[in-house]
């Protein structure tokens, strides 16, 4: 069963567990031992107190609650700002548990959101991140009782070294996932090369029968005509007549034979359509919203291949390079061009962005046939590009 478990299902399910079993003295101690009117500050100032109960209960509960809500969508979208505001939350829920029972329960609550960490800030702002929340927890650990300054910050500093450690584990599950994730792009892209290289080994096959039918039958059943009509002339009385009739039929023949080449050719298109397909659905990570001419035929196998080629390069740039979490894609062709829109919700560049290997091999395939890309793009506004290539060779 675990084994079916992504790893942010994975790592979901095992703060909860941890935060369950972590809750388990708090309820205990809450529900079935209160401590008497009587006692006095120095006795609850050792453990549980009846002041201290409800709030320390509300903040156990809220962690759990907010944790469950933060690792909803891990790893399927670029984070939010409200992930952030989450997190918070969650730092502000333990540290309130270690506050109200005077204990070490909320840093234990901590190594459950050093694991999300790595998944919401970049690197060098969750480790920063993982320090200051434990230094938060510096003054509430003084105010125990045994505890000088001095040993608290040691007691804060033993409970980094734990967070740390949970931290990487996180930090290895999202490179994991993102890993496996490159592994399912390029395997969508090689799937749909496939599909592209069978499409055109059926349209070059389609051709090549065509070609045969034209030449070797057509040559044949021609030759057979004139010979049935030199024959109808030479001959007299019934046989004329049944020359005349298989003259009659090889023509009908030869006509047939003729129509089927040109139906073959004029069905040999490529059905880009499949090939664009299974290339968006093997990135899972991104929201692609697809519209598509279907069938998308193509007739020349070199220009669906740079069709195919320019859709692979930006769904790899939106997810590399632009931080996307949706591309607007849309694919169309008319009678002379086919176009393809793009436009992801990424960070964008600069107006006049410096180009990569990506967006220079797009203009190269683009300019061998002789077709035209358009960028438009802003800091904060996303990416967008705008490519026509022509379906035939200009005159």
């Amino acid at each position: 069963m675990l084994n079916s478990l992504s790893h942010t299902q994975l790592l979901r399910y095992a703060g909860m567990f941890t935060w369950a079993m972590v809750g388990v003295p708090l309820i205990v101690l809450t529900w079935h031992f209160p401590l008497g009117e009587g006692q006095d500050a120095a006795g609850a100032s050792s453990g549980f107190s009846t002041p201290g109960l409800t709030p320390a209960t509300v903040a156990y509960l809220a962690f759990g609650i907010i944790y469950w809500q933060v690792t909803r969508a891990l790893g399927m979208r670029k984070p939010r700002a409200l992930d952030i505001v989450l997190l918070a939350a969650l730092t502000i829920s333990a540290i309130a548990v270690c506050a109200q029972t005077g204990t070490g329960v909320g840093a234990v609550l901590m190594m459950i959101i050093a694991g999300v960490i790595p998944w919401l800030l970049p690197l060098p702002v969750g480790v920063l991140w993982l320090v200051l929340q434990h230094v938060a927890l510096v003054p509430v650990f003084s105010r125990m009782e045994d505890f000088t300054p001095g040993f608290a910050v040691l007691q804060a500093m033993l409970y980094v070294g734990y967070s740390s450690f949970a931290m990487v584990i996180g930090l290895v599950a999202k490179q994991q996932a993102q890993a496996r994730e490159e592994q399912r792009r390029l395997n969508a892209e090689l799937r749909a090369t496939r599909a592209l290289l069978a499409e055109s080994s059926r349209m070059s096959e389609r051709v090549r029968i065509s070609r045969e039918l034209h030449d070797l039958l057509g040559h044949h059943l021609t030759a057979l005509s004139l010979n049935l009509e030199v024959a109808g002339h030479l001959t007299q009385g019934r046989a004329q007549e049944h020359v005349r009739q298989s003259h009659t039929l090889a023509k009908l023949l030869l006509t047939d034979v003729r129509e089927a080449v040109s139906e073959m050719r004029d069905e040999g298109a490529i059905d880009l359509s499949g090939a664009v397909r299974t290339l968006v659905e093997g990135v899972p990570a991104l929201d692609i919203r697809l519209d598509l001419s279907e069938p998308l035929s193509i007739d020349d196998p070199e220009r669906a291949h740079v069709l195919l080629r320019c859709t692979q390069e930006i769904i790899t740039n939106a997810v590399r390079h632009a931080g996307a979490s949706t591309l607007w894609l849309s694919i169309a062709r008319d009678a002379t061009e086919a176009r393809i829109q793009a436009r992801d919700d990424g960070r964008g560049a600069e107006a006049d962005p410096v180009q990569g290997n990506g967006l220079r091999g797009i203009r190269e395939r683009l300019a061998a046939y002789g077709g035209r890309i358009e960028i438009i793009t802003g800091r904060g506004q996303g990416f967008a590009l705008d490519i026509r290539l022509p379906l035939e060779n200009a005159a």
